[in-house]
């Protein structure tokens, strides 16, 4: 098996230029003007152009305003705050302002397309800090 994050997006060049001016991706291929395929983290991420208010799965319709969903990306970062300021210097907007837990640090924020990601940075424990022994 194999994992691969796709995104829907309104518009591909403005999407291109987000991701890879936030987070480093750079473009693999391109399967014409409203597909293209960016490579940098372990697994491809694949923007797709759709329209706003075009049927998607389920028969909800596409919308970019600020959304929720209970699949999101969380996107794990050496220096969370460095993170976070480069995602917003490209268009994110913050949401939540990186907080200390018991496994780093996290901030909330969404994309110029209304989908939710976080930055994670995680201490020497990680995830194990919220083991209960």
């Amino acid at each position: 098996m194999t994992f691969l994050l796709n995104i829907d997006v309104p518009d591909v060049e403005t999407a291109m230029r987000f991701y890879t001016t936030a987070f480093d991706l750079k473009i693999g291929r391109r399967f014409g003007p409203d597909f293209v395929e960016l490579l940098g983290w372990p697994a491809p991420v694949y923007l797709l152009a759709k329209k706003a208010g075009s049927i998607g799965a389920g028969g909800d319709l596409r919308r970019y305003d600020r959304h929720w969903t209970p699949v999101h990306a969380d996107i794990v970062v050496d220096d969370v705050d460095k993170a976070v300021a480069r995602a917003v210097n490209a268009g994110a907007r913050l949401e939540t302002p990186a907080q200390d837990t018991a496994y780093g640090k996290i901030a909330m924020l969404a994309d110029p397309f209304g989908h939710g990601f976080c930055l994670l940075q995680f201490n020497r424990a990680g995830y194990d800090a919220l083991l209960t022994p």
